[in-house]
């Protein structure tokens, strides 16, 4: 017979177990478990000034219902123009309710604002700006549908303003609130500290060694009678009178916020939210002012941002391909009024622009007799051009005498 193989028990480990109560406890659970103080970026002090700064300059610009023609583009004034550029909405002026867009897109709405055209007999009676978080985009194939409510509405009857299109959905805008996160945590912990380190009780300036041998320093009594017999003066400026074998003063001096190097923190980031949001650093405190840089800032971020809205507006609110709406932008470059007056003069004097367009430009009322276009010096009425006598070249009369 064989021999019977014997039978090996085997036991596995036990298990270790990890104690949560120990992980609990430790200050990277605090850190990742418990997130931090929220702030709003609209609470953010840089951040809100480069965001009014883009919203009043918008809002400030009229709004203008323009038609193709043969002979160039002119500006209607019909209903319609009305209703966009003055009364919106009933319950707010068109500055107020550009400034609504403007500040949805850039915080609140994270590069998208909706806004509902009521109409009513099929003409528009007021558009609406919907609360952004009440509003979501649902992809619907290719495109996709908006969602208020839980009512869907097709994107051909809401307006749809959208800042930085993603890439996966290009219908869908993008905000700055991933990229201006950390840096407002920066610039709310540097306020924090400066306030701290402002409000705190300041170290003394002096540090007076004493003989500890000396009976006096042994209680809070003999402290203070030292303090008084040696250190207190009757008048200011009056010199201190302590002998050398028992006191020693050493002058110290205390931590500035130059030393912590905020200012220059502070002043980067205040730049970098310049750069994010695009606008000249002296908005948000950094800089001085520059008038070409300004003018610059007009000609790119402010128009290239009016460009949406006149776009949206023009698809969805107009039905003749030979109108669409317009911006003024003239009115927000650094222009002071000799310049004003000497471009006016110039163009009225070659017959360009007529008297009162020019009044009009440096805020004067209009006056009769200044709507005709006038050439050369002799300021003549453009049509009695060919009236003038002409001068012969050697300076006599019409019979040549």
């Amino acid at each position: 017979m064989g021999k019977k193989k014997e039978k090996k028990n085997y036991t596995r480990d036990k298990p270790q177990q990890r104690s949560t109560e120990s992980f609990l406890c430790t200050m990277e659970a605090y850190e990742t478990l418990c997130a931090g103080e929220y702030t709003r970026l609209s609470d953010n002090p840089e951040i809100k000034a480069a965001v009014n700064k883009i919203a009043d300059l918008v809002s400030s610009m009229t709004i203008h219902l323009m038609e193709n023609t043969e002979k160039g583009d002119i500006r209607v004034k019909d209903e319609l123009a009305k209703k966009i550029d003055i009364n919106p909405n009933p319950y707010m002026t068109r500055k107020t309710f550009l400034s609504v867009i403007v500040r949805t897109l850039l915080l609140e709405g994270d590069g998208n604002c909706f806004v509902y055209p009521r109409t009513k007999n099929g003409l528009l009676e007021e558009l609406v700006p919907l609360p952004p978080g009440n509003v979501s985009c649902v992809p619907d194939g290719y495109g996709y549908q908006i969602l208020y409510n839980g009512i869907a509405y097709s994107p051909e009857n809401m307006l749809h303003f959208v800042m930085n299109p993603r890439a996966d959905y290009p219908w869908m805008g993008e905000g700055y609130r991933v990229n201006l996160k950390d840096v407002a945590n920066n610039l709310r912990q540097a306020a924090k500290t400066k306030k701290g380190f402002m409000e705190s009780k300041w170290k003394p300036s002096l540090i007076v060694k004493v003989d500890s041998t000396a009976d006096e320093f042994s209680t809070p009594e003999g402290r203070r009678e030292l303090r008084k017999q040696y250190l207190d003066t009757s008048e200011a400026g009056e010199p201190w009178m302590l002998p050398a074998e028992i006191f020693d003063v050493h002058e110290i001096k205390p931590l500035s916020l130059q030393d912590l190097a905020i200012n220059d923190a502070v002043m980067l980031d205040k730049k970098t939210v310049a750069a994010i949001l695009d606008v000249p650093p002296f908005i948000v405190g950094a800089g001085e002012y520059n008038k070409d840089v300004w003018d610059n800032f007009i000609s790119t971020k402010i128009k290239t941002f009016c460009n949406g809205i006149e776009q949206e507006l023009t698809k969805k609110l107009l039905i003749s391909p030979r109108r669409y709406f317009r911006f003024n932008a003239r009115s927000l470059y650094s222009y002071d009024i000799e310049k004003l007056s000497n471009v006016g003069c110039n163009l009225y004097t070659r017959g360009l622009m007529e008297g009162n367009e020019v009044r009009e430009w440096i805020d004067m009322p209009p006056k009769e007799g200044l709507d005709k276009l006038v050439i050369l010096e002799n300021y003549i009425p453009q049509g009695m051009i060919g009236d003038q006598k002409k001068l012969i070249q050697n300076g006599g009369g019409e019979d040549g005498s």
